[in-house]
């Protein structure tokens, strides 16, 4: 017993010396000066150039064009499954396009789902198209998912940032409109709150290393709200109604300025009757699931997804676990 204790608490502290080192590289990078200043506003990202993603052998990819947008569908090319489908908005404060980061995401979504196929959006970003585009394009992904044979039920909403908002936001969107929800939502880090007013915008000011000790930053940025009310919910989804929401799984950093982001939205849907798994990791920034199996506090929210959507079709996975 004694043995294991040592062992336990040996890897509590790799994981806080691993994620401390990372959070510190972080801090460095994003310091005051000119490459910092353009990672926090999110112009670099806006002007940065990657090489073409390279799919992984395991999948296969598939383009698909859309009259304002594109999108990618991944698959397995064995052993997929048809039972349920996660449609992906990725981050980037509505104003940075789809990259490379959310092609290994959908990579990831599908190993962690046992096989489910991932449909990624590259929806219009601002200022060139603020609000309402992001919104009708993730709306238009839901409907394409539709046409193609898919039950509402049998789609998932997954996003991370400014994804993870417009996720909750897309939800709404389809509540409000009397239609059938998805069957769940995965949110990391979920940008619900253009108004900034939450208390961690406060006190983790000094402490988060990404967007701390500053103004100039992406999560200051209005140019998706454009002229609207940074208060609608389909902008903020913060201040929307999550009655008859489904379920949701909330991850978020607890050095973050955005964590009541997270932890109000957590409490609203709570008491509109949601199941909500809010996770808070310890001492975690703004979307540490980036950093993959580098750090422990990574692999385990990526391990926690793979649980939750265990729960969305048991019986599923009962069958794949009793062939294996």
């Amino acid at each position: 017993m004694k043995k294991k204790t040592e062992k336990r608490s040996k890897i509590e502290i790799e994981s806080s010396i691993r994620g401390f080192i990372l959070r510190q590289l972080i801090a460095h990078v994003t310091a005051e000066n000119h490459i910092g200043k353009m990672i926090r506003s999110g112009e670099l990202r806006k002007k940065l150039v990657e090489p073409k993603w390279r799919c992984p052998k395991a999948f296969q990819m598939k383009e698909i064009a859309m009259p304002d947008f594109t999108m990618e569908l991944l698959e397995k090319k064995e052993e997929g499954r048809r039972d349920h489908i996660l449609l992906q908005l990725h981050g980037g404060g509505y104003i940075g396009a789809m990259r490379n980061a959310y092609r290994t995401f959908a990579g990831l979504y599908c190993e962690v789902s046992r096989g489910m196929p991932v449909l990624t959006i590259d929806y219009r970003v601002a200022p060139e198209n603020p609000y309402p585009a992001a919104l009708e394009d993730a709306a238009a992904a839901f409907d394409w998912l539709l046409s193609e044979g898919w039950r509402e039920d049998q789609i998932l909403l997954c996003g991370d940032s400014a994804g993870g908002g417009l996720a909750l936001a897309l939800c709404m969107y389809l509540k409000d409109q009397k239609r059938p929800l998805p069957a769940g939502i995965i949110a990391m880090s979920p940008w619900t709150d253009m108004t900034a007013s939450g208390p961690s915008y406060q006190e983790n000011f000094t402490e988060d290393p990404l967007f701390g000790n500053t103004e100039d930053s992406l999560i200051y940025n209005r140019d998706y709200v454009g002229d609207s009310d940074p208060r609608n919910p389909y902008v903020s989804p913060l201040f929307g109604d999550y009655e008859g929401f489904p379920p949701m799984l909330l991850q978020v950093g607890s050095i973050e300025m955005l964590l009541s982001d997270s932890v109000q939205v957590a409490e609203k849907a709570r008491k509109a009757g949601v199941q909500v798994k809010l996770s808070v990791y310890e001492g975690m920034f703004h979307i540490f699931q980036m950093a993959l199996k580098l750090i422990p506090e990574s692999r385990e929210a990526w391990v926690e997804i793979g649980r939750f959507l265990e729960k969305i079709a048991p019986e599923l996975l009962f069958k794949l676990e009793k062939n294996s």
